[in-house]
């Protein structure tokens, strides 16, 4: 069977940065970083004491207030980032066939925060199991889509793909390939993430994962710099709304690019540590290419993973040279983290955007906070260092990989 092709039509962003996609937009050219203090929590004590928390949100703007109390956070941010895009997107509820539109959302951990304060309210107690009745229901990862599809009355595949940091990723390649296949016409994909909680920041820690540069909190995110020390945990939701390219230009939708492809892969290494040779991520950028018909010299951009680790961001870096030869030179290569920290689930739905908002407007968001060379990066690849640069991006990379080995890679083309 012909697969049916598919496109980019609405755009939904929460992060660090910026509550809209306009806003996340303008804070990415301009280089800004989201990362300060933690103020949901007294860290004093904790390694790390600072996060990538969201500025100024108030969920009760968005969601009635009595859903808001049974919701965790990333489900909250579900909602508001998938309200943007659905909007962005101009897609008719009144008129659009909502047995065909379904909710594939990616979360690595899911509410974290619900488990977390359940299970401390419990031990505060005289071990009487008192929990709210909204714990199990708040906390589930897939309760995000469940919600998402309840509000608007989504009647086609509703689900949440968990594969750590490449969650939202793998979201995409399933929504990709429903509509491919003639299942939807339409759906909402993208991912959320809220772990800058106790647990989250002290079960990173205590794996030294985590930047500790608590003295520059907005500088510690420094992909690809000698001195990186770990990641900056980060928090939010990104949303994608994915449409067959003939139901899109039925209706007269924006369309932003076209989903050319999606690769996924395994290191089959180690529980958190990537490939030293980058084997995995090798395997992953050829599928994602094979998937999507194109030749490694078609590819203008690739955002990376780049998560500011001392070995994924060598192993990334030589699984691109190896994938792309000699044109490795001549793409740019960024990594947003450096700005939003790291939305783990939520992070390939976020950075993907980035990347299509570079085909849209011509240029390449930076990768920020680089100051001492790393002698183990090939000084010849262009990294996009400390300022965006104006660049006509036909094709964009986005890769995202997880704690486990998962490796999700997907590409996007600007429609001719």
């Amino acid at each position: 069977m012909e697969l049916r092709r598919v496109v980019v039509t609405g755009l939904g962003a929460l992060t660090p940065i910026g509550n809209t996609k306009d806003e996340y937009w303008e804070a990415l050219i301009s280089g800004k970083s989201g990362a300060g203090p933690i103020t949901y929590f007294d860290a004093e004590k904790f390694k790390t004491k600072f996060a990538c928390e969201l500025k100024n949100f108030e969920p009760t703007k968005f969601i009635d207030r009595k859903l808001v109390n049974r919701m965790d956070r990333f489900t909250q941010y579900a909602m508001v980032a998938s309200d943007e895009a659905i909007l962005d997107a101009k897609l008719d509820l009144n008129v659009v066939d909502k047995l065909r539109v379904g909710v594939i959302w990616g979360a690595g951990i899911g509410g974290l925060e619900t488990f977390q304060d359940e299970v401390l309210n419990f031990a505060a107690g005289d071990g009487t199991p008192r929990f709210n009745p909204f714990f199990i229901p708040k906390m589930i990862a897939d309760i995000a889509p469940g919600n998402i599809s309840i509000k608007h009355g989504f009647m086609g595949p509703n689900y949440t793909t968990v594969s750590a940091c490449a969650s939202s990723a793998n979201a995409m390649i399933d929504a990709l390939n429903y509509i491919r296949l003639g299942y939807c016409d339409v759906i909402v994909t993208g991912g959320s993430e809220a772990a800058v909680t106790k647990a989250g920041m002290g079960g990173f820690n205590a794996m030294h994962a985590l930047s500790t540069r608590n003295e520059s909190p907005e500088t510690a995110s420094r992909p690809f710099d000698a001195t990186r020390d770990g990641f900056v945990l980060g928090e939010g939701a990104g949303a994608i709304i994915l449409e067959d390219y003939e139901h899109a230009k039925a209706r007269g939708a924006k369309i932003y690019a076209e989903v050319l492809g999606g690769g996924l892969s395994s290191d089959a290494y180690h529980m958190t540590a990537p490939h030293p040779e980058g084997i995995g991520v090798i395997a992953v950028m050829k599928n994602c290419l094979e998937n999507a018909g194109l030749k490694p010299e078609d590819v203008d951009h690739i955002n990376t993973h780049g998560t500011s680790t001392p070995l994924g961001d060598v192993a990334e870096l030589k699984a691109i040279t190896e994938v792309f030869g000699e044109h490795a030179k001549n793409i740019n290569i960024n990594s947003t983290k450096s700005m939003t920290g790291h939305l783990l689930g939520a992070a390939g739905a976020v950075e993907s955007i980035a990347a299509i908002l570079a085909m849209e407007h011509g240029i390449v968001p930076p990768t920020i906070n680089h100051t001492v060379v790393d002698e183990n990066i090939d000084p010849q690849l262009n990294l996009t260092l400390n300022k965006a640069q104006k660049r006509d991006v036909r094709v964009a990379m986005s890769n995202t990989f997880g704690f486990g080995g998962h490796n999700a890679c997907v590409l996007f083309k600007k429609l001719d």
